[in-house]
């Protein structure tokens, strides 16, 4: 092992290629995948550029690999876990999956906005086990999951549709940061706290059971 390779690996807490991950994933972050070059990773990793088509197929490789250990790190990091079913209140907990959700979207979304020219790495991504959710679920799974729990235990109405709030959950979310990121100088991806109560208040005259 070379000295360079071996200040890189800090010691030997990680392997090469999960250095490789870790130091692509942060730049990534930092400033999106558009532009992001080999060499600039290798700098950044203190390796030499040939050293990371030792460990990836190609740059589109590496790149998937990071933008999953990014979305996994931004997840990680959010306070808190996700509701689980017969827990609180499902108003709390409808507020908490949307502002989990919103939050989560807000801090991964501007790094696959340099992705959508590059195929290659959306290819890659999308190859990997989904870093979102319980078990790699996603958030929308995890929230339709969510609301299935509620409906046995009788606290949401046996004929809601699960899958129908997910996606109105998340389509709020991309509605808002999507919005936010074609257009810098738009209202900012956090919504105001009435919007919230009334995304909620709408979700639950929906699916509250009847005289509940």
């Amino acid at each position: 092992m070379s000295p360079r390779r071996a200040a890189a690996l800090r010691g030997g807490e990680q392997s090469l290629r999960e250095h490789l991950v870790a130091v692509a994933g942060r730049l990534v972050a930092e400033r999106g995948t558009a532009g992001l070059t080999v060499r600039d990773i290798a700098r950044a990793a203190q390796v030499a550029d040939g050293v990371l088509y030792n460990h990836f197929a190609d740059k589109e490789e590496l790149l998937g690999h990071a933008l999953h250990a990014h979305v996994r790190a931004v997840e990680e990091g959010l306070a808190g876990g996700s509701p689980q079913p017969g827990e609180g209140t499902v108003e709390a907990n409808l507020r908490s999956y949307l502002s989990r959700a919103l939050a989560l979207h807000a801090a991964i979304l501007p790094a696959f906005a340099g992705v959508l020219t590059q195929p290659g790495v959306l290819a890659r991504f999308a190859a990997l086990p989904n870093p979102i959710g319980g078990g790699g679920r996603g958030v929308r799974a995890e929230l339709a999951g969510y609301v299935r729990g509620e409906q046995r235990l009788g606290r949401v109405a046996g004929d809601a549709s699960p899958d129908a709030v997910a996606a109105l959950v998340v389509g709020v979310c991309h509605d808002l940061v999507l919005g936010h990121l074609l257009d810098p100088s738009g209202p900012a991806p956090e919504p105001a706290p009435r919007l919230v109560d009334e995304l909620v208040g709408t979700l639950l005259r929906g699916i509250a059971p009847t005289g509940g």
